[in-house]
């Protein structure tokens, strides 16, 4: 009988080390790790930091154990009911039949999703320049500038129709963030100016430039706020859905416009360019490239996507445009690109990741008292697990890679090429 169980064991055994080694060899294997790794170690910052464990540790540490762990549970429940929804209160509005009710159980994910727009755009924006071997730090200020010229063009452009104003609306947007990216695209290819510095300061001048249009020829006439006019209802992004759900058209502008970065990068003559570029620009010089024309449209594209960003908080959510509007997308945008390996699918999974993260933490923190902060400290910890790629293999045993394999983040080309 042990010998003839003993080829079924060896069978067994075969095709769970085999499905092992491929989950291991795949090129995602480091990342979902690195985020289910985030989101242990952010329970237990959570269990250890709850205050009614250590009020009951001394005379209890079991007990103490439980209401830390219990604290951890409940903070990830809150969290997913916030970014989501409640699953009993969307059972329950399914089978009233009320079409508000199921409309309201579906605000969490709703919100999430547009929570998740800005990100894929300003993501987009950061993993091409780090495809050309540039480090656009300017997302923000680019954003800024977007979200400007796109108000603009939807409150003075008065009397067209949605089809014609929407689109001229996002374009002025895309153009406002491509001429903030060109400037710093300009100045590395012709003075070899270094564009983290260059995006960096342009993004004080874009944050300044903007509480001074909004204090005086942007104000609204009629509000001592620095705050600018409302734009034309033939400028705003339709909502899909009635009210209370505020997902609008620019979600699928933002998918859209991912898959037509993907197609430049990796299907056209330009990408190849602007990769071959990125990953050695000696070579490229060496075959005919030209490095300037390379250099000045990677920046301005990138600068069109983060202008895009801010356009589409302006026409489809906000309507107006005010001081200081942005909450760090731009600068969150870096860690999305890094995520997602400046693939545009992976940067559309990592903000859709993030608007999730984001959208929850204000669920999370009102239930179960969980400060919105340990949201940021989740988000850094699966950044610093996909930095150091080695500290996951070794965790979970998986392989080191082959030489010349995609090992996290490439130097050369930023975000791996």
């Amino acid at each position: 009988m042990a010998d003839e169980k003993k080829p079924a064991e060896e069978q067994n055994k075969s095709w769970a080390s085999t499905f092992y080694e491929e989950i291991a060899s795949s090129p995602t294997s480091v990342t979902i790790l690195a985020i289910i790794s985030g989101l242990l170690l952010g329970g237990l910052i959570v269990a250890l930091t709850t205050e009614e464990a250590y009020s009951v540790f001394a005379s209890s540490p079991l007990e103490a154990i439980r209401i830390g762990l219990g604290a951890a549970w409940d903070s990830y429940v809150a969290l997913f009911n916030g970014s989501i929804g409640d699953p009993a209160r969307i059972s329950e509005a399914f089978r009233s039949g009320d079409a508000l009710e199921i409309r309201k159980a579906f605000v969490p994910f709703s919100e999430s999703l547009v929570q998740s727009i800005p990100y894929i755009f300003a993501g987009l924006s950061v993993a091409l320049g780090f495809r050309a071997g540039l480090f656009n730090i300017g997302a923000e200020g680019q954003l800024f500038v977007g979200a400007i010229t796109s108000v603009w063009a939807g409150f003075a452009l008065t009397g067209l129709p949605p089809v014609i104003h929407i689109p001229i609306a996002l374009l002025a947007g895309a153009l406002g963030g491509a001429f903030w990216g060109f400037i710093p695209g300009l100045l590395k290819a012709k003075t070899g100016g270094h564009e983290v510095i260059n995006t960096i300061m342009m993004n004080y001048v874009a944050f300044r430039l903007s509480e001074f249009l909004l204090r005086g020829p942007l104000q609204r006439p009629d509000s001592f706020n620095p705050v600018s006019p409302f734009i034309e209802d033939s400028a705003k992004l339709p909502r899909l859905f009635a009210d209370p759900l505020r997902l609008h058209l620019g979600f699928f502008v933002a998918l859209f416009v991912a898959w037509l970065v993907y197609f430049l990068l990796f299907r056209t003559k330009l990408g190849f360019d602007l990769r071959t570029v990125g990953s050695n620009p000696h070579a490229a010089r060496y075959a005919g490239m030209n490095i300037v024309t390379v250099t000045v449209l990677a920046m301005s594209l990138a600068g069109a996507l983060a202008g895009l960003a801010g356009a589409n908080e302006v026409l489809g959510l906000n309507y107006n445009l005010a001081v200081a509007f942005s909450s760090g997308y731009g600068f969150d945008a870096i860690a999305l690109a890094l995520l997602g390996k400046s693939h545009p699918l992976g940067v559309v999974l990592a903000s859709l990741l993030f608007g999730f993260l984001r959208n929850g933490a204000i669920q999370m923190q009102v239930s179960a008292g969980i400060p919105i902060d340990i949201i940021s400290v989740l988000q850094a910890m699966i950044l610093a697990f996909i930095a150091a790629p080695a500290i996951i293999r070794t965790i979970y045993r998986l392989r080191e890679p082959a030489e010349g394999e995609d090992e996290g983040l490439s130097l050369g080309g930023w975000g791996g090429n």
